[in-house]
């Protein structure tokens, strides 16, 4: 049964994505002693240690700022977990409750400082199980609000950003996905993004909807914007960075192999002329040294 939207206006929405929890590479909770399935713990490595250093300055430093001091809210635009998946041999654990266990200790404290303005985005279904059934889990457990089917693990989510009180008329819209289509050249980046501002407006105008101000994808693990002007003032573009270093399986991508991961968040944001404006954050690694 289909159940009733909760809208909650907030101004200031924190995109984050492709945590790939359970994986070495992946996001973890430096200086948490978790205990995996079996009592086995786990020392996380300097790359992580790194990972988690920058994800703690994101949280506690450069959200404040860019919020202004303003309420926020939280979206995890998919892949919180990374699966079993492609016969891959990186896993800290393989065991799902193991991953969704790291995942909920990252997670649970942000969305909690989102005061329970925390929605999850379905990611691939290589590392999240079919239909995404292991964020779904995980979005339940982390009391993420539910689409009008009931789906906390939601595919799509398209999102009013503004003032409580304000007419949505004056609110921003945002469409986020997971998916966007990638690229072995740096010279096309730009492209898969204006693809996705293009279709929205087609499939919008088609249907006589109201287009999105801004459109959050995932997937790259890359950030760039793209920005298109509109007659409501434009809109953006945004894929986000992630928070796993290169993995085996990155070595073998054009583009990917030559370049250093990317971690970080994107702050979308209702300004006071503009529908939606972005802040981002991102960090990455030094390339290897010389020898």
């Amino acid at each position: 049964m289909a159940s009733k939207i909760k809208r909650v206006l907030v101004p200031n929405l924190l995109f984050v994505a492709d945590l790939h929890c359970g994986c070495r590479m992946g996001l973890y909770p430096v200086g948490k002693k978790l205990m995996l399935r079996g009592g086995v713990g786990y020392l996380p490595s300097r790359t992580q240690e790194a990972m988690h250093g920058w994800w703690r300055e994101m949280l506690d430093k450069w959200l404040p700022v860019v919020c202004r001091d303003e309420p926020f809210g939280v979206v995890v635009n998919g892949d919180a977990v990374d699966g079993r998946h492609h016969g891959t041999t990186t896993h800290i654990s393989a065991v799902a409750s193991d991953q969704a266990t790291i995942a909920y200790e990252l997670l649970a404290p942000l969305a909690e400082r989102a005061e329970g303005r925390f929605w999850m985005v379905g990611g691939t279904e290589a590392h999240t199980g079919v239909w995404q059934e292991q964020e779904e889990q995980l979005a339940e457990r982390l009391g993420a609000i539910p689409d009008e089917e009931g789906a906390r693990a939601r595919p799509v989510l398209y999102k009013h950003i503004g003032r409580k009180g304000e007419r949505l008329k004056s609110c921003g819209l945002i469409a986020a996905m997971h998916h966007i289509g990638t690229t072995g050249s740096m010279h096309y980046e730009s492209s898969g993004p204006m693809k996705e501002i293009v279709n929205e407006f087609v499939e919008a105008g088609r249907w006589e909807q109201q287009p999105p101000d801004a459109l959050v994808r995932a997937h790259r693990h890359r950030h760039i914007e793209v920005m298109l002007t509109t007659r409501r003032g434009k809109c953006l573009c945004v894929t986000l960075p992630g928070w796993q270093a290169k993995t085996p399986f990155a070595y073998k991508i054009a583009g990917a192999r030559q370049s250093q991961p990317q971690f970080g968040g994107v702050l979308m944001r209702h300004g006071d002329e503009e529908k939606v404006y972005s802040r981002e954050f991102v960090r990455s690694l030094e390339r290897p040294k010389a020898e």
